[in-house]
Parts: C-alpha cells; structure tokens; sequence
C-alpha cells in the first residue's frame, strides 16, 4: 500500500487548508498513518500521527492549530491546518507507519508531496 499527498496551495497567514492522502494499491484500515513536512534547507520533520484506532500524536509546533483524522470508509487520511504561519511552508508527505515497542517505522516511498506556501 502507498500513500499520496494532495491538497496544498498558497495561503495568507491565518488561513486554512486541508490536505487529503490517499492509498494506492490497498487500504489503509491496517495501518496507521503519518503527515511529515520539509521545509527548504531542512530535515523532515513528523506532524502528526494517526493510528489504526484513530488516536492521534501532534508535534508540538501544530498542536491545536492542526488535525489529523481518517475516513476508513473512503480509504482516505487529512490533515486540517488551521491557523498557518510563514514558518508551516513547506512540502507535506503523507506515509504509512507501524509501531513496534515504542519505536515508529515509516513505511513505504515518500511519494512528491504537496507544496504548501504561506505568506506573511
């Protein structure tokens, strides 16, 4: 199963957006899934988490401004941004993750991502 980002744009800050991620070649009902984003000239970062029970794990930095959430019916995985900021530009991934102990494993090609830019 892969996952694929969709749904980006330009936004002013204080604005919203919401980006969809679907699965190719299964479903995602036996997975949990991830948003990452990279910002240019940095590392990838994690955004949010959802498992297959649909509790979810945000970074600090999007707390209460992003939601991550999951449609098992439609095969389909969001994130909500509300709230965005100069520093949320970046490009946002999507990607199947599993857990083992207290370690998370990615999951699959990271795919092209979608571009997210917010002015100031």
């Amino acid at each position: 199963v892969q996952a694929g980002a969709s749904g980006g744009g330009l936004v002013q800050a204080g604005g919203s957006l919401r980006h969809s991620c679907a699965a190719s070649g299964g479903t995602f009902s036996g997975n949990a899934v991830g948003w990452f984003r990279q910002a240019p000239g940095s590392q990838r970062e994690l955004v949010a988490t959802i498992t297959i029970g649909g509790n979810t794990y945000d970074a600090d930095s999007v707390k209460s401004r992003f939601t991550i959430s999951r449609d098992n019916a439609k095969n389909m995985v969001y994130l909500q941004m509300n709230s965005l900021k100069p520093e949320d530009t970046a490009v946002y991934y999507c990607i199947l993750r599993f857990q083992a102990g207290s370690v998370w494993f990615n999951i699959g090609s990271w795919g092209q991502g979608t571009q997210v830019t917010v002015s100031s």
